[in-house]
């Protein structure tokens, strides 16, 4: 079973290979992520993010599901020191970078519960997997049409942050101004709620940020020289 939607700003794909599996295992799974952008979505204005950014909302009124999102952001915020963060001056509360993997994760969560042993969801080029194993590319920096890597996972989840699609979109959280120290980094955790705001955090770090316990890295910094860790699954 193949589905694919446009939700959250960007194409979403479940592939389910168990036999027994139909549109009714899918739907779960994209209406959350629908119901995710209604309510945290910074670009809405009725979302609960948007009315806590204006002041409409007092602590004790939040969602129990927006406040473990906020938690998550300042657990990096701190293991970044900074340098993500999702309170820029002059600049809204923008918490996507968590919410991103934390709701595909959550996502991927259901046709699991529901039985379904392989399948893998990628949201927007990041992916969680069940089952396996699974090859995903790593994309070259500057070339789209080439890779650098190739790597193999099972029940596992991997995320990318670059600048090879919108330009110099992450900031440093400590100097307010772009993060251009890597071209891009390639993050492989338990959890996509880890690894795409792991890929976030250690993009904004730029050359120091590649290295987190729990999490393999592959980055290519901005002269081009490949940093990574020692256990990250490239395939043979």
């Amino acid at each position: 079973m193949r589905r694919v939607e446009h939700v959250m700003g960007f194409p979403v794909s479940l592939r389910i290979d168990d036999a027994c599996a139909d549109e009714e295992t899918a739907d779960p799974v994209f209406a959350l992520l629908r119901e995710v952008d209604a309510r945290f979505s910074p670009f809405l204005a009725d979302s609960e993010v948007s009315r806590l950014d204006r002041g409409e909302l007092r602590p004790d009124e939040l969602s129990r599901d927006l406040v473990e999102v906020l938690g998550l952001c300042e657990e990096y915020r701190v293991a970044s020191r900074g340098a993500f963060d999702v309170r820029l001056p002059g600049r809204g509360l923008d918490p996507c970078a968590v919410v991103k993997g934390w709701s595909v994760q959550r996502a991927a969560e259901l046709p699991a519960a529901h039985g379904m042993r392989r399948f893998c969801l990628n949201a927007g080029g990041d992916v969680v997997t069940y089952g396996g194993p699974w090859r995903v590319g790593v994309r070259h920096p500057e070339l789209a049409d080439r890779l650098c890597a190739m790597l193999e996972i099972t029940d596992g989840a991997v995320a990318t942050s670059a600048r090879y699609e919108r330009g110099d979109h992450i900031l440093d959280g400590r100097t307010g101004r772009p993060a251009t120290g890597l071209l891009g980094v390639k993050v492989v955790a338990p959890s996509l709620t880890e690894a795409d705001a792991m890929a976030t955090a250690a993009f904004a770090m730029g050359t120091e940020g590649v290295a987190r316990e729990g999490c393999e890295v592959f980055a290519v910094d901005a002269e081009r020289g490949v940093l990574r860790t020692a256990g990250f699954p490239v395939a043979d």
